[in-house]
């Protein structure tokens, strides 16, 4: 009996490149403290669109949710902004970021991918400024916009890899 092999926690751009399949979807996670924000690619991993903003309750009701969305829309694996300081170094809110993926990579029985997410926030709701959006309708919709951001970052790269 051959054994299937085991996906990597944590794989690389290029890497994750070579193991999606036709109309597998990427999830784009904007982890913060209060909320964590999903996006979702579409089949052709081409567009991210914001999905949802999860309030961060807990750590199980949470991670459940996630993972119930996962499955829903045929996620194949999970780009999650990675919040590098400015100098490119890794703080406290990146390592928090890392300890997340440890801990919940094996439940989600998906690889991770991590992608610098520096300014994505920032960026964001100055468009959302441009836009003249409420600052109630910009707290509502920012962290799930900030993951299609991040999300879009990284399925632009995707293509631009063949």
């Amino acid at each position: 009996m051959t054994e299937t092999p085991k996906l990597a926690a944590v794989a690389t751009l290029e890497e994750l490149a070579g193991l999606l399949r036709r109309n597998d979807r990427l999830m784009g996670i904007d982890l913060g403290t209060k909320t964590i924000g999903l996006a979702l690619s579409d089949v052709e991993r081409r567009l991210a669109t914001p999905l949802e903003t999860i309030k961060r309750v807990k750590y199980t009701p949470d991670i459940e949710r996630k993972l119930a969305l996962a499955d829903n829309h045929g996620v194949a694996a999970f780009v999650i902004g990675l919040p590098l300081n400015m100098d490119g170094t890794e703080g406290p809110r990146a390592q928090s970021t890392r300890a997340f993926v440890r801990q919940t990579a094996p439940l989600a029985r998906r690889p991770f991918v991590f992608w610098d997410e520096r300014l994505s926030t920032a960026a964001v709701t100055r468009e959302l400024i441009a836009q003249d959006v409420s600052r109630k309708t910009r707290a509502e919709v920012v962290d799930r916009m900030a993951a299609a951001y991040i999300l879009q970052g990284a399925l632009d790269r995707l293509n631009r890899l063949g």
